[in-house]
């Protein structure tokens, strides 16, 4: 058993640039995370937006938590915007979305983020990494309520 700082670091060591030969195992986990943590946006939605996502996949800065050879979870970004972090069903709960998230805040100043209201659980995930709420909004595609949240290493700095 290593101490916390040497899991983060063998953790952060799993962590790569997306290929393209990872994209179907991404849009899986994206679909996948999607329909299961949004249950209140119908399915057909994630599933008629999976080709046009698989498409920005390979224009987005993203990486990918890679074990044993397997992708368990990855973090698309758009400058210092995050389209999302997603990790596999039963990779959940394991530090791999934190980790991800610590991978990224190490490369930038400021990151934001839209989060549906209803998905507590991301939400306070974000909460807990030094995310604020800047806006409630309602997303135009979903028609759901959702935060603008924003992080900056300035206000995390003491």
């Amino acid at each position: 058993m290593g101490t916390e700082s040497q899991i983060e670091s063998q953790m952060k060591n799993q962590i790569r640039h997306l290929q393209e030969d990872d994209i179907d195992a991404v849009a899986k986990i994206w679909l996948d995370t999607n329909m299961e943590a949004h249950f209140f946006v119908p399915a057909e939605y994630w599933e008629g937006n999976l080709a046009l996502v698989k498409e920005m996949f390979l224009q987005a800065e993203m990486y990918v938590y890679e074990e044993n050879g397997e992708i368990l979870g990855f973090i698309g970004l758009d400058q210092s915007y995050i389209a999302g972090i997603f990790v596999r069903k039963g990779a959940q709960s394991r530090g791999i979305g934190k980790a991800l998230l610590d991978f990224v805040k190490e490369r930038k100043a400021e990151l934001a983020l839209h989060v549906y209201q209803k998905n507590e659980k991301a939400v306070r995930f974000y909460l807990r990494e030094g995310f604020r709420i800047r806006r409630e909004m309602t997303d135009e595609d979903t028609r759901e309520e959702e935060y603008l949240m924003e992080w900056s290493k300035e206000t995390t700095v003491c």
